[in-house]
């Protein structure tokens, strides 16, 4: 009877960790280097007693519906996408950044292109609603152009998806791009593109891609919430700490070695992993959205309403991270 009653805390330990392993967290994430810590969670998140299920999808607004349909829990995206998804009334809170910059504008060798004012009478591919639109459109209106996706301004806006950016150049269908990485990086090691600029020299400075986690886990499920966030810094600590860790899986798990390591390298040169995002900088970005009709809202969120970093105050802090 003593047996049986001293097995009875490790069985109740036992039971408890596998209810904790059915805690079942839905990612929504893109498929860029700079993500990849956010991708990584699912292989490292079981210590917490989760289980991350990644989704991915072709961009951040792609992922709103989701999330209104109840079908994802966080998700990683550029800072505009959050916004604009919050400002159509997506129940989400901004709750920590992973990666900045991120962007580059790359134009053809033979375009003629040495700075922005010398994208007049040219075109200029990039995705609708990603952090590289608002980045082009502030670089334009920096240099005095007009633009439009129609003819008659300065400059003649083409959008297309990411993954299609990189064979329009190659084509000589477009004279330059906004792109993200490592697509930038690889048009430029390929030699097909040349970097005219990193486009950080607006007060938005460079992009911090957010984190966003519904209202519903944050309030609802907060536990979970609170192992989520640990394992998010956790993972991000990881990448930052042993980029060989990082590289590999990027390189293997995400781009199926369809990126060198030079790719990778150049492209994390332009997008370090960070944890670390500010009402301040979501407030400006949200500013500039509606300078510049990025997203088309009606009613722009106040961040100081929906960006909440105690979670991942808390998460550093158990960690041990500055």
């Amino acid at each position: 009877m003593k047996t049986v009653l001293g097995a009875l805390p490790v069985l109740a330990l036992t039971f408890s960790m596998q209810a904790r392993a059915e805690d079942l967290v839905r990612v929504g994430n893109l498929k860029f280097a700079h993500y990849g810590a956010v991708s990584y969670m699912q292989e490292i998140c079981g210590k917490y007693g989760l289980k991350v299920q990644e989704r991915v999808f072709a961009k951040g607004l792609d992922i709103m519906p989701a999330i209104i349909a109840g079908e994802i829990d966080v998700s990683a995206s550029a800072a505009d996408a959050a916004i604009a998804g919050r400002a159509s009334g997506v129940p989400i809170y901004a709750v920590a950044g992973f990666a900045e910059g991120g962007a580059r504008i790359v134009v053809r060798g033979d375009a003629g292109i040495k700075s922005m004012k010398d994208f007049k009478g040219k075109k200029v591919g990039v995705a609708r609603g990603g952090a590289q639109e608002l980045l082009l459109l502030a670089e334009l209106s920096k240099a005095g152009l007009t633009w439009s996706d129609q003819p008659g301004k300065d400059v003649r806006i083409v959008y297309m998806a990411f993954a299609d950016l990189n064979q329009a150049l190659m084509q000589k269908s477009i004279d330059g791009m906004a792109q993200s990485e490592p697509q930038a990086s690889q048009a430029i090691n390929k030699n097909y593109g040349v970097e005219l600029m990193k486009p950080y020299d607006t007060p938005m400075g460079e992009p911090i891609r957010t984190l966003v986690m519904t209202e519903k886990m944050y309030k609802e499920r907060r536990p979970v919430a609170e192992r989520f966030m640990k394992c998010f810094v956790e993972a991000t600590k990881t990448f930052i700490e042993k980029p060989e860790v990082a590289q590999k899986f990027v390189i293997d798990k995400m781009f199926k070695g369809q990126i060198t390591a030079q790719d990778f390298k150049d492209a994390i040169g332009n997008s370090p992993y960070t944890y670390d995002l500010t009402v301040e900088h979501i407030q400006i970005t949200t500013d500039f959205m509606q300078k510049y009709g990025v997203g088309r809202m009606q009613n722009p969120p106040k961040a100081a309403d929906w960006v909440k970093l105690d979670l991942l105050a808390d998460a550093k802090k158990s960690l041990g991270v500055k």
